[in-house]
């Protein structure tokens, strides 16, 4: 599956609770109010966890985490980084 389909399918699923018809990947998840800071974070922890990254703070603006499009593009820039076996 790729990053654009993991990531519409998350916020569908977690913020539009199924109904994606008006999510277009260039829609502003914080203009239309489909998440507000509590759900930024959780989209924070989503990605981390389901793409292996790490997400600094200064990651975290709107260029970076507003829209499907700015997240994929985001994801495109960042290295993965190595999980270790303990």
């Amino acid at each position: 599956m790729d990053a654009s389909k993991q990531v519409r399918d998350f916020i569908i699923t977690n913020f539009l609770y199924g109904d994606g018809a008006n999510l277009k990947d260039d829609t502003s998840l914080l203009d239309s109010g489909t998440i507000d800071s509590t759900g930024v974070l959780e989209l924070i922890m989503f990605l981390e966890e389901t793409f292996k990254l790490k997400i600094d703070p200064e990651d975290i603006t709107p260029e970076n985490l507003d829209s499907v499009q700015k997240i994929v593009r985001f994801l495109s820039h960042k290295p993965a980084v190595a999980v270790s076996a303990a």
